[in-house]
């Protein structure tokens, strides 16, 4: 399935470590990588000003790959849900991740969330932005589990 919101359009260098990018769906983002770059050696590489310049598409415009290295390649959806967090939004993955460690499924989600089921795979596939209102009601669950008794 080809989800536009994942498709790459443009990427172009911003500064050091950082990217402006375009998708599919008409999403802008700027991304800096300078953490991950730093915290994962096998990017070290993309430290070098040239190689980091030397950026590109993948064939499937579905990644970026530097230098014409595929072993210097970073996946499209991460760099969105890093774009998406890093300017003070809730992407995704995050979404995922929750689901996942609360053992909720997309119907019991939708639910503690008050939300319908279609909405929320919405949010999941990252096929539309997460308000802040939804982020908030995530945490507020949250908080609200951490207050109930245990069952002895």
């Amino acid at each position: 399935m080809n989800q536009p919101q994942f498709v790459l359009q443009e990427a172009r260098v911003s500064g050091p470590g950082r990217l402006l990018l375009q998708f599919a769906d008409g999403f802008r983002g700027e991304v800096d990588l300078t953490e991950v770059i730093a915290r994962h050696p096998s990017l070290a590489r993309l430290s070098e000003p040239a190689v980091f310049r030397a950026v590109a598409l993948d064939e499937w415009r579905r990644g970026l790959v530097f230098a014409g290295d595929d072993h210097l390649s970073l996946a499209s959806d991460n760099l969105r849900a890093m774009a998406i967090e890093q300017a003070g939004g809730f992407p995704h993955q995050k979404l995922i991740e929750w689901m996942a460690c609360h053992g909720l499924s997309l119907e019991a989600a939708a639910e503690a969330l008050g939300l319908s089921r279609r909405m929320l795979a919405y949010y999941r596939s990252g096929a539309k932005p997460i308000p802040r209102t939804v982020a908030l009601a995530l945490r507020g669950w949250e908080a609200s589990q951490a207050e109930r008794p245990r069952a002895a």
